[in-house]
């Protein structure tokens, strides 16, 4: 049985050692738990040495959420976990001010430094659930277009159906009016949104507009961080986005930055507030080579090697207003382009179609900026959308292909842990079909083609599951092909050429 006492000692100990806390607010944040938890007394204990060394406080948290649930102070479902956990962490996070004036400490040394704070600090208030991300699998598979990043998210928890009835009697607010919304820091959560009491931002200022800095608490890649804008808007991409992404590179130049489309089927899962990511990690698409080169002046720029139609340009500080300046011509010229020839349309019935997913970051001293021309048409033939994954794929892949996926991260459904562990079961078996099993039989037109292409070698174990990881990522940068505007073809790159033509000099 927990010894309730014991692990609030340990949780204290955790927060003295990562600096969450100090020695003066140890009888302060200790009489804030015990309210918590409806205890009437705290006896301060000393820690075996082995206590001392956690990351992270999950294994802490979930024991005094274990006790919780025996005290039936919350039924054991994560969502309530979840509520109970932010709200203990959120009483030993330190205030908004503190971190922000750390922070801004830290960065007259540094950027890094300060963003190096900022991210332990999410990691050790467990706002960013690193124990849960970590389960995710990773993997990378060698393609014509690099490395290609893939990950089967298991990280996100499923809803419970106690968590379900609870939620139907939870009046609507309309507060925060997103999970992406500034007034998210400190936010007590219900069953319907999650508890924010842990969350920290830091501002920024983007052309006399408030931003503010974030991570994400499910990280998909190193230091995932979101920059959101404290309006409560609609994405939009336009001028002022190139501005901003800019802006950011010059402010955190270790950073790279984004933003999803705006228009539904090829933007993001949020496309009511107007949102960036960003973080600290090199994408397959980072490393894509110029394979066209542009006479844009003042500019390199040029057509680079990558599944998806992406035009990228580069500049120096000197330049960086050229850069822009080209780049909302493309995005102008986009707009509203048409070629019936490779089945463009730029609208139907009033109803635009074009927009572009960019990414900037810096190569050096210059600024870069990949454009990466987006389309949502659809079609009876593709209802989903015609650059959209099409049906053949939809087995490892179906949902919107967004910015992360775009730069040559794949985030893939947790149906595909048990799934592609199957398939391996049946392979091993030596049967050539999966019809006859209803939980994968999905994937059987794909498992043939595998069957047939491997049929002179003797795959088992290790091997084998290399080679399934290694053909899902073959099948991702299919995806992101499907998703490309003009095709890799030699139609298809006449096609773009006469874009880039087509935009004004």
């Amino acid at each position: 049985m927990t010894d309730i006492n014991h692990e609030l000692n340990r949780l204290i100990n955790f927060a003295l050692k990562n600096n969450l806390i100090d020695l003066n607010d140890v009888t302060w944040a200790a009489n804030n738990l015990i309210g918590e938890l409806n205890l009437n007394n705290f006896n301060r204990e000393e820690l075996e040495p082995e206590e001392f060394n956690l990351n992270s406080p999950d294994e802490i948290l979930n024991k005094i959420l274990d006790w919780a649930v025996t005290q039936k102070l919350i039924e054991d479902t994560t969502a309530q976990r979840d509520l109970l956990d932010t709200r203990l962490m959120g009483l030993l996070t330190p205030r908004p001010s503190d971190v922000i004036n750390e922070f801004n400490n830290l960065y007259k040394n540094s950027p890094e430094l300060a963003t190096d704070y900022f991210y332990k600090l999410g990691v050790t208030s467990n706002y960013i659930r690193a124990a849960r991300t970590a389960k995710n699998i990773v993997w990378k598979s060698a393609t014509e277009f690099g490395d290609l990043d893939i990950t089967i998210n298991i990280s996100k928890p499923e809803k419970d159906p106690r968590d379900i009835a609870k939620a139907g009697q939870v009046k609507s607010s309309g507060y925060p009016k997103c999970l992406l919304c500034r007034e998210n820091e400190g936010f007590y959560g219900h069953i319907n949104h999650p508890a924010r009491q842990n969350i920290r931002l830091i501002p920024l200022k983007f052309r006399g507009e408030n931003w503010f800095m974030q991570y994400s608490p499910y990280s998909y890649y190193n230091e995932h961080c979101i920059v959101l804008c404290e309006e409560h808007r609609p994405m939009k991409i336009a001028r002022e986005t190139f501005e901003n992404l800019l802006s950011f590179i010059e402010i955190f130049p270790h950073y790279f930055i984004g933003s999803n489309a705006d228009l539904p089927i090829v933007g993001g899962s949020i496309l009511s507030h107007d949102h960036y990511q960003g973080g600290r990690y090199k994408f397959a698409m980072d490393s894509a080579p110029f394979e066209k080169l542009y006479d844009f002046y003042g500019l390199e720029a040029g057509r680079i090697k990558w599944p998806m139609s992406a035009i990228r340009l580069r500049a120096d500080y000197n330049h960086k207003n050229i850069l822009i300046n080209k780049a909302c011509d493309i995005l102008e010229t986009w707009r509203v382009y048409s070629d019936a020839s490779v089945n463009i349309l730029a609208e139907t019935d009033g109803v635009p179609h074009n927009t572009i997913t960019p990414i900037a970051r810096r190569n050096g001293n210059l600024f870069e900026l990949d454009l990466v021309l987006r389309n949502n048409l659809t079609s009876p033939e593709h209802p989903l959308g015609i650059y959209h994954p099409h049906e053949e794929v939809h087995h490892i892949k179906k949902e919107n292909i967004g910015l992360i996926e775009v730069m040559g991260l794949a985030v893939l459904p947790a149906r595909l842990k048990n799934s592609l562990e199957r398939i391996c079961e049946v392979w091993e078996q030596g049967l050539n079909s999966l019809s006859e099993f209803e939980d994968i039989k999905i994937h059987d037109a794909w498992y043939k083609l595998l069957r047939e292409k491997y049929k002179n070698e003797n795959l088992r174990g290790e091997d084998l599951r290399s080679m399934i990881r290694n053909e899902v990522g073959h099948v991702f940068a299919q995806v992101l092909t499907h998703s490309g505007i003009f095709k890799r073809n030699a139609e298809g790159f006449n096609a773009f050429d006469k874009f880039v033509e087509s935009v004004k000099k």
